[in-house]
């Protein structure tokens, strides 16, 4: 009887959380330590506003907007099996300025890729073979930070806060091909 209300229980927030459905949110782009059902939740309140943005229809600040207000309309409602605002929001936000950067240099992203795949070919196969996925990302951001110069003392620079490393910067689609590459392979 109990695991039939459960059951009921379930199905019920699923079917409420379902309606909205549209987009997936690309997984490269989820905060660390994101669960699948966070994950779930927030495309099922935000899938719509993701396809606009990625047809080009809708710009950061305004899906942003409308994201956040549907996550922090649905955490007060109790519709997010007890997730909060602030592991959602962030979900929500990489997402959405992710699918936007695509949208707008496809071409960056599509050289970061074949980049990539010749500069992590074999973590990439590592992956495949069962290396653990948090510990090829941390080897394959190494490997590009050295990649992009040689000189850097990048154990000096990660031992210090982020606010004050000297490192050179890196456009945010090499992080995120990296990421896509080694879950793809991962799966």
């Amino acid at each position: 009887m109990k695991a039939t209300k459960i059951f009921t229980a379930v199905i019920t927030a699923m079917l409420t959380l379902s309606t909205v459905q549209a987009a997936e949110i690309p997984r490269e782009s989820v905060p660390l330590n994101t669960t699948e059902e966070q994950i779930v939740i927030v495309e099922n309140l935000i899938g719509d506003i993701l396809d606009e943005v990625a047809a080009g229809q809708l710009g950061y600040t305004e899906a942003a907007g409308a994201a956040n207000t549907r996550v922090r309309k649905a955490v007060i409602a109790g519709e997010t099996n007890g997730h909060g605002y602030g592991i959602l929001s962030p979900i929500a936000q990489n997402a959405i300025l992710d699918i936007r950067d695509m949208y707008l240099r496809p071409e960056v992203y599509a050289k970061a890729e074949e980049y990539l795949k010749m500069l992590l070919a074999d973590l990439i196969t590592a992956v495949q073979n069962g290396m653990d996925y948090s510990v090829a990302v941390d080897e394959a951001y190494r490997r590009i930070y050295y990649d992009l110069n040689p000189s850097v003392d990048l154990e000096e620079q990660l031992a210090v806060d982020s606010c004050y490393r000297n490192m050179q910067t890196i456009d945010r689609a090499i992080f995120n091909r990296t990421r896509y590459l080694l879950l793809k392979a991962k799966d």
